[in-house]
């Protein structure tokens, strides 16, 4: 087909116009990856799945999410690091960073200190704000909030009903020098025994107890060589939602609100599937034949208030006092 001069002209000038402006192209979508070391099936998986669905309704699809689980850029400080250095966006951590980069401020790890209710009330606090203030300055993070994790419990060979039945129980407790003081305190004698051998050393009688969240026993079939569960619920240690600073700073105004609502939704979620996993856990127990037992939780207190005052010693001065209000009388 011949094409007139006119038809040509035509066609010459749009292609200029073209090329002195093109179209405009949509820009890629904002990419987040958001890690945790724990495998898929979790309250923890729940929470990122939710994160998702939340982030990338918000934004209409200009934000995606991407999950890390089973630790596949690496354990807790790998990742700390890498977020430090702009080189992953966002993570579902445990309370490591706390340690590393406000020591000082941090009284959730003390043992039979703080209800659920009473930690969210701290970290919403002054000490909250300097944490957020120090994890900033030495870590390079964004603090968006905790995620509920189910308390810590006991399980026994024998059954604890008060502080005296402590006395000289032969317990597994990880070597966290906080935790050890204390239940050296309450009279137990603290065994270090690596996770995985737990079962065999309360099968052999090397231990008769061990802390931990319900899905411990529940996992490790301690229903075979342990008959209860003490139900101390003796300290919350949750999830934290952290983020990149130096990618979120890089973010606009109306994106950084998207993922500051989308992490408070998430852990809400996650809240509620942790709950539901701990009802699961402690109905299948009992099937197995494990009794529950819930002890004098003040008389174990009372004896545990003289080591949780030397803990809080050891706290930043600022705010010992803040503390101590919630150190049972």
């Amino acid at each position: 087909m011949k094409i007139n001069r006119f038809t040509l002209v035509i066609l010459l000038v749009a292609a200029l116009a073209l090329m002195a402006n093109p179209p405009a192209t949509t820009a890629a979508p904002v990419q987040i990856h958001v890690n945790n070391t724990m495998p898929g099936g979790g309250s923890e998986e729940a929470g990122i799945a939710k994160f998702k669905e939340m982030v990338e309704q918000k934004s209409k699809g200009q934000m995606e999410v991407t999950p890390f689980l089973s630790g596949q850029l690496g354990g807790e400080k790998a990742v700390l690091g890498l977020l430090k250095i702009g080189k992953t966006e966002m993570s579902l951590t445990g309370g490591i960073f706390l340690g590393q980069y406000a020591s000082e401020y941090t009284a959730l790890n003390i043992p039979y200190l703080f209800t659920w209710g009473q930690l969210l009330d701290y970290v919403g606090g002054p000490a909250g704000k300097k944490i957020q203030e120090l994890s900033s300055k030495k870590g390079g993070l964004v603090v968006l909030g905790p995620q509920y994790r189910g308390p810590r419990q006991m399980t026994s060979s024998r059954p604890i009903k008060e502080a005296k039945d402590i006395k000289g129980l032969k317990m597994r407790v990880p070597e966290e020098p906080v935790w050890l003081r204390v239940w050296k305190a309450l009279g137990a004698l603290p065994v270090a025994i690596p996770a995985p051998e737990i079962y065999m050393a309360m099968q052999t009688g090397q231990v008769e107890a061990h802390e931990n969240t319900l899905v411990s026993p529940y996992s490790r079939s301690l229903w075979e060589v342990q008959k209860y569960i003490i139900m101390t619920s003796h300290i919350y240690w949750p999830w934290w939602w952290i983020a990149s600073e130096s990618w979120f700073n890089k973010l606009t105004p109306d994106q950084q609100k998207i993922v500051q609502e989308s992490a408070a939704e998430a852990a809400k979620y996650g809240e509620k599937v942790e709950r539901e996993k701990d009802d699961f856990y402690t109905a299948e127990l009992k099937k197995k034949g494990m009794t529950f037992i819930t002890p004098d939780i003040d008389s174990i207190k009372k004896a545990a208030r003289p080591a949780l005052l030397e803990e809080i010693k050891r706290l930043h001065p600022d705010i010992q006092q803040a503390v101590i209000q919630y150190v049972p009388k």
